[in-house]
Formats: C-alpha cells, structure tokens, sequence
C-alpha cells in the first residue's frame, strides 16, 4: 500500500528552523521528522512513498538524491576513470520514495489530488510531514477494511487546535476544522483513504484544505470512520513541541520507534 507524506507546509510557527528548509526536514536525533514518520510505515512493511512537496522542497529531494552518500561508507576513486563505491548498507534498502513536487502555496487537498498519478486502484496511506505517534499501522488497516467505508482518519487525545472529530459511535458524523475547545478525539492524521475518495471529493485547486471541504462532506455523507488511538501522539508545529520529541530521543525513550 503506498503512503503519501504531505510536505508542502512552510511551518511558520518554527521559523527559526524553517528559513533554510520545509518543516519536514527539522531534524530530530540528527534525522529529519519525516524520516523517522517514513520508519514508522516501513516497519509495517509500507515502503512505497509519494512526498508531496512544496516549500523548498528542492531540499527534500537533495536529501533523498544523496541518500546513499549520506548513509554509508563511500570509496571516491578520482581521475580519468573516477567512480563512486557505497561500502556498506542501510536499514532502508527497498524503499521507493516519488518526489513530487505540488505548488508552492497549494494546501493539502490540492497537494494529494495532483499525486493522484502516483496512486493505484486500491486503498492507500495519507499522513502529514510533522507528526509522531506509536501508531500500528497493521490496527489500523485491519479497522479500515473492516467497516467498507472510503475514509478512515486516526482520532488522538492531545489538547489541541486541530479538526475535531463529533462522532455517532465509530462513524465520524460532523469533521468540525478547528473547534477553539477541543472535547474528545482529534485529527491526528494517519488515514487511510480509498481511491474513489480522491476521484470524487477533491479537486485540483490551490486553495482546497483538505481538512476543510473534503473530510468534511465525506464525513456529512456517512463515509468517514475514526481509528481511535490512545498511545502516543506528538505534532511538531512550535519549538517547544520539537524540544519535547528531541528530549524524548536524545533520551532513549521515544515511544515512536517501533523499529529495530
């Protein structure tokens, strides 16, 4: 199943860090967020990813185009004949990773319609490029296939100021944007959409959130299921936040390192 990463955002409320590069690639533990959101997948056995990129996204790709020279040992042999030997491997042999490039000022409905290409016929993964959790992807794609709904978006408990989901048992009955008190579950991302979703309720212009319109008519239409998660879940839109998921590294108790 492919996993797209949303990584267009310019994450204004980091922007110390975010002057020089996308939100995504503000490092924890010496790697970017959104390696350690690709490992999460990977370890679930996800390894095909769709990146859409946008603000500054040209270091997104520099990252991944150097990739091998980054990870291993290399031998530089100069000279009329030069050439370039990678010594020893890495732990994400096999990965496959499309970077796409979505607009530079496009919001995130946009940002998934114009990957549609990218997408096959069946269902696919969907997260956002600053956000860390504990989540067992296989749970969560069991619970999907289970209720033959077209959406599934995980629901977290962290006091926030993202989508709150009203729900009518495990259906989502209303996605309310941005509640200012925030009772219950909220979006924490990590969905897991069917095609059909991308075919019917997006469409390809800038200003489409998809947190606005979109969950929200897939939600009135009864087609939006929550995935409840009571584990750990962390954002990363201020740098307190990132100070919380770098101590949590540094300190060798990150509760989202499912990986070995």
């Amino acid at each position: 199943m492919k996993v797209v990463v949303l990584c267009g955002g310019q994450g204004t409320r980091l922007r110390e860090e975010t002057e020089v590069r996308p939100k995504p690639m503000v490092e924890i533990g010496g790697r970017p967020i959104l390696w350690h959101i690709m490992k999460i997948f990977a370890q679930f056995g996800h390894n095909e990813f769709v990146l859409c990129l946008g603000y500054k996204g040209h270091v997104i790709k520099d990252f991944f185009l150097n990739y091998e020279a980054r990870m291993t040992d290399v031998t530089v042999r100069l000279g009329s004949r030069p050439s370039v030997q990678f010594l020893n491997a890495h732990d994400e042999d096999g990965w496959s990773v499309t970077l796409a490039e979505t607009g530079e000022t496009a919001m995130t409905g946009a940002r998934v319609k114009r990957v549609s290409g990218y997408l096959e016929d069946g269902p696919f993964l969907l997260t956002y490029g600053d956000g860390l959790g504990n989540i067992n992807i296989d749970e969560l794609i069991r619970f999907h296939r289970s209720h033959g709904k077209l959406g599934t978006v995980t629901g977290v408990h962290p006091a926030g100021r993202f989508g709150e989901l009203r729900l009518d048992g495990q259906r989502v009955a209303e996605f309310a944007e941005k509640p200012q008190v925030t009772e219950g579950l909220i979006n924490g991302g990590f969905f897991v959409f069917e095609r059909p979703f991308v075919d019917r309720y997006l469409e390809d212009r800038d200003d489409l959130a998809l947190e606005g319109e979109p969950l929200q008519r897939l939600a009135g239409d009864g087609e939006l299921m929550v995935w409840k998660h009571d584990g750990f879940w962390q954002p990363m839109d201020t740098y307190r936040e990132w100070k919380i998921l770098e101590d949590l590294w540094s300190t060798g108790r990150a509760p989202w390192k499912v990986w070995e």
